[in-house]
């Protein structure tokens, strides 16, 4: 069964974000969201908080996960936290990733802000944990973890 996910992070961090994005989407049957090239975000921002509210929820809709990259500022983004904010509304299977120690395109790492989410909800580092490995599972299990609440 395909499952649609929704990537919830801080623009600048889009290309760690992309990292974990593609090892999602070349498995079978997977689908992703919530990303937007920063042309078109440029374009959606101008047209103020409304809008971009408006293409969140766009974006969430027929999602069954969120899952939250974590980066140095994540947790500074009212954007992630309204994502978040939605997502629990929407009865979505929720996980966490620290993608801090993603190298970017020059070739850097960061630290991580803090998590975000609650401590019933499972957090996982990319690297550590071998994300490209285990992003299926990990979203399988929070698939299951929001049908059993």
């Amino acid at each position: 069964m395909a499952r649609r996910v929704f990537f919830s992070f801080k623009y600048e961090d889009v290309s760690r974000a992309m990292v974990v994005r593609h090892s999602w989407v070349t498995k079978p049957n997977k689908k992703s969201a919530g990303f937007i090239d920063k042309a078109e975000f440029e374009k959606v921002k101008q047209k103020g908080d409304q809008a971009i509210k408006n293409w969140i929820d766009d974006q969430l809709k027929g999602t069954s996960v969120t899952v939250v990259l974590v980066g140095e500022k994540t947790c500074q983004s009212k954007w992630v936290k309204y994502e978040i904010e939605e997502s629990i509304k929407r009865g979505n299977g929720l996980l966490e990733i620290d993608v801090s120690k993603i190298k970017c395109m020059q070739k850097k790492t960061t630290s991580r802000c803090n998590w975000m989410l609650d401590k019933k909800y499972s957090k996982y580092l990319w690297n550590k944990h071998k994300g490209h490995e285990n992003l299926g599972q990990w979203v399988k299990d929070a698939a299951i973890q929001a049908r059993s609440n």
